[in-house]
Formats: C-alpha cells, sequence, structure tokens
C-alpha cells in the first residue's frame, strides 16, 4: 500500500483509479462499507483503490475552535485503510487554498488532473468545495459530464443508529471502548511517549509506562484491558486513565502495565489498544487495598485475553 502525501508524487500507474474523498477518522465498519464498493469498482477497471484523504482535518484550519480530537493519525489511518485492501492513501496537506477551491475546480483539479479517476465512491452526506457547495448531486453531474462512474453508498447502521467517526468519538469520551470496537474496524488505538512518572507502581510490583504526547483522543478515566505495542511486540495490559487518589494525586495520567514485560521503556514511542472497561477510578483505604484491586484487574485482562484471542 502506498502512503503518498503530495499530489506531484501519485504515480501514472495509479491514473484511472476508482477513489473514495473523505476524512476516514477511525476507519470504522461504515468506512468498510464503502471500501468494499470502491475495491469492486476498481476490479472492474483493472485500476487501483485509491483514498482520498486530508491531513489535517479540514475544520482544524476553517475552525480551529470546533476541531474534534481526532481519532488516529495519518499513518495508523493508512495502515487501517491497508488491511481493507486499498491500494494507495494520499494524506493531501490541508491548505486554504485547497480550501478556496469551488467544487467544480476542486473535481477538476484534484479527481480528474491529479488523480484521473474513473470511479467515485461515496456516502450520501458528502460535500467537497469551498463552503460545502458540492453536493452528492453536483458531484454526480460532474462525474456523468466527466463519464466517471459514480456510486453514493447507503450508511452503515448499529443498533438503528448510523455507524460514524462522531459516534465512535461520543463513546471513546464516555469510556465505553466496549461499543466502539464493535464499530471499528480494529481496537481504538492511541500512542504516546513513555515518560518518567513516580515509579509508584514498580514499589508495589505493578510498573507501568507512563504515555506523553498523545496526539489523538484519549478515552474516560477509568481502568481497561488492551494491548501494548513496543519494539516490534504486543502485550496484553491493564491500562490505567486518571489520578491516582490512593495517594492523594489529582492530575490525570495515562499508564500501561505491560504483563509479561519487564524491560524498561523509557523514552521509547508504543501504541496502546482499548479492548475492554474494567472499572471506574476511585479512591482505597489503604496501598495494600489497591494492590489487591490491581491483581484482579490483571485476572480480568487475563481473562478478557484468553476470550479475545487465546493469549495467556
Amino acid at each position: 500500500m502506498k502512503l503518498i502525501r503530495q499530489l506531484a508524487d501519485f504515480p501514472e500507474s495509479l491514473r484511472g483509479c476508482a477513489v473514495a474523498i473523505g476524512n476516514f477518522d477511525g476507519v470504522h465498519r461504515g468506512h468498510g462499507v464503502l471500501i468494499d464498493q470502491l475495491k469492486s469498482f476498481a476490479s472492474e477497471l483493472g485500476g487501483a483503490a485509491v483514498v482520498f484523504t486530508f491531513d489535517p482535518h479540514p475544520v482544524r484550519i476553517l475552525r480551529p475552535e470546533e476541531t474534534p480530537p481526532p481519532l488516529t493519525w495519518t499513518n495508523r489511518k493508512a495502515d487501517l485503510l491497508a488491511e481493507l485492501g486499498v491500494d494507495a492513501v494520499v494524506a493531501y496537506p490541508t491548505n486554504k487554498e485547497l480550501l478556496g477551491l469551488s467544487y467544480q475546480d476542486f473535481y477538476q483539479q484534484i479527481v480528474i488532473d491529479a488523480l484521473g479517476a474513473k470511479a467515485m465512491v461515496e456516502g450520501p452526506n458528502f460535500f467537497f468545495g469551498r463552503n460545502r457547495e458540492g453536493n452528492t448531486d453536483r458531484l454526480q453531474e460532474l462525474c456523468d459530464a466527466n463519464e466517471v462512474r459514480l456510486k453514493i453508498v447507503v450508511p452503515r447502521e448499529d443498533e438503528g443508529e448510523l455507524i460514524s467517526s462522531s459516534r465512535v468519538r461520543r463513546l471513546i469520551q464516555a469510556g465505553d471502548v466496549d461499543s466502539a470496537v464493535t464499530m471499528l474496524t480494529q481496537p481504538y488505538r492511541i500512542r504516546g511517549l513513555v515518560t518518567h512518572g513516580a515509579a509508584r507502581g514498580a514499589t508495589i510490583g505493578f510498573p507501568t509506562a507512563n504515555l506523553d504526547a498523545i496526539d489523538t483522543l484519549v478515552p474516560a478515566m477509568g481502568v481497561y484491558a488492551g494491548r501494548t505495542y513496543v519494539d516490534g511486540g504486543s502485550y496484553w495490559s491493564a491500562i490505567h486513565i486518571g489520578p491516582n487518589p490512593t495517594f492523594g494525586e489529582s492530575h490525570r495520567k495515562v499508564e500501561s502495565h505491560l504483563l509479561n514485560f519487564e524491560a524498561s521503556i523509557y523514552g521509547k514511542s508504543i501504541e496502546v489498544d482499548f479492548v475492554s472497561r474494567l472499572r471506574d477510578i476511585r479512591q482505597f483505604e489503604s496501598p495494600e487495598m489497591l494492590v489487591q484491586q490491581l491483581k484482579f484487574d490483571v485476572d480480568s485482562t487475563r481473562e478478557i485475553a484468553r476470550n479475545f484471542d487465546g493469549q495467556l
């Protein structure tokens, strides 16, 4: 899978592609339906399945105060799309010049001139061009005029509600990663740099990796079961988000206790998946009672791991 950041680098071999344009934040199952149609078009054309996305999200430039916290960083998004079978992802460096194009100019310059697209796949709420003036009706007119095939995909629902990035974001903000996992194509993931903390976890037998510089949405405070990825390895983990009130702390931290792992990883960049929520943060009457709860959290994580993929 090719990740392309400049249209000048778009290879001639990919022209004549089928393309889907959008943000694809989180890469959820609704996106998966769209990608299935994209691959079908690409197969019929004998061309590539290409996703054109924006980096950063256009709202960050147009209305920065309204920018939603992202669910994925660009390389993660590209990896998830690759797992769905996309051949190339264009992560266009969003700027005011691009966002100032009329919908006709956007279509001509991006879809026709730069990509040479022969087919497009979009959802019914697709808008493009300056002030979102382009909609699916206008897109159909442009595609008809340029002999480009177009398919508007019916959105996917879960329990009667559309699967969307906004819905996934609300679930994660509420700490409901269990529901989010059912809507995403892969468990929700964050990344960060391991920094020194109070080292209190190590003194009570539960050393943790403290994450800093996290650039995506952090789930609600609580304790979670998930996986930590470091140095090419994957380790089931009990993850703590929030303060440690038992020791009088009030500031929020993100800490991951890696199971069956003992190496020092200070200064390393790691990634953490969230599979299931275990409990809320609370204050314990003593460090000993906290230790008992942490043992239970680890046992719960091991049980989830066994059910999830047979590990541990």
